[in-house]
């Protein structure tokens, strides 16, 4: 499989975060816990597909997106439920609502399922937006590597507060300790359904972002800028994605 590198990249990029996005690029290539290698490929070149969709681009410029039906302009070879949950993620996520969320569970698709999805879509967009930021062309999606989905389901994974099940800290087994600490926000709580995509999106979160230690360690800057200049820039970003988290 072709390695994701940053050797053509107008600048130098840091080599931990170079290294962060070539694992998740081969994250999104193996087997997960519900999804074959196959089928999350596709869910990453079917990311890429959905801002050219005219239903996504009707539905974003609706009042409200349920009330224009259609279809999608999609790739193919995924379910319906996955393009729906792709194309809206990707297109307007503020709008989303619980019920639309459980109307795909409802329709076949598994909640382990939803939440690896998720899961894949923002870590697609994560690198493929870095790569237009760096002025580079969005960089080949891996080859599926073969293989069976684990199909583990976590026990200590109950209803809560999220749509979907997820592990409280104080529930969490050792082996998940270093994911679902007792600061685990509940961005961190919501993919814990799905562990491993829990790890592999926070690990590339924390390359992008910076490590939970560091978060509010105020007397050390470990990024050239500061704390303050990054949380300057992820407050704009997130008023104008309305991410009202």
């Amino acid at each position: 499989m072709a390695e994701l590198t940053y050797e053509t990249a107008p600048f130098p990029v840091r080599g931990d975060l170079a290294a962060a996005h070539g694992r998740a690029w081969r994250h999104i290539s193996e087997p997960g816990t519900w999804l074959s290698g196959a089928i999350r490929v596709a869910i990453a070149r079917e990311t890429r597909n959905a801002p050219q969709c005219a239903l996504c681009q009707t539905r974003k410029d609706a009042l409200s997106p349920y009330l224009v039906e259609g279809a999608h302009h999609d790739l193919g070879g995924l379910s319906p439920e996955l393009v729906e949950l792709i194309h809206r993620v990707v297109t307007d996520p503020a709008r989303l609502k619980r019920d639309w969320c459980e109307a795909l569970i409802d329709a076949g698709l598994g909640d382990g399922e939803y939440v690896e999805a998720v899961g894949l879509v923002c870590m697609t967009v994560s690198v493929d937006t870095f790569n237009r930021a760096a002025g580079l062309e969005p960089p080949p999606l891996p080859e599926p590597i073969a293989g069976e989905p684990t199909r583990i389901r976590p026990p200590e994974a109950k209803p809560g507060a999220a749509w979907v099940p997820w592990i409280a800290p104080e529930d969490a087994a050792a082996f998940e300790a270093e994911v679902f600490a007792a600061t685990s926000s509940n961005v961190q709580r919501a993919l814990s359904l799905v562990p491993d995509a829990c790890r592999s999106f926070f690990d590339m979160v924390e390359a992008q972002y910076l490590a939970r230690h560091q978060m509010r360690d105020f007397d050390n800057e470990f990024r050239a800028i500061t704390h303050a200049q990054i949380e300057f820039i992820a407050g704009r970003v997130s008023a104008i994605n309305q991410c009202v988290y």
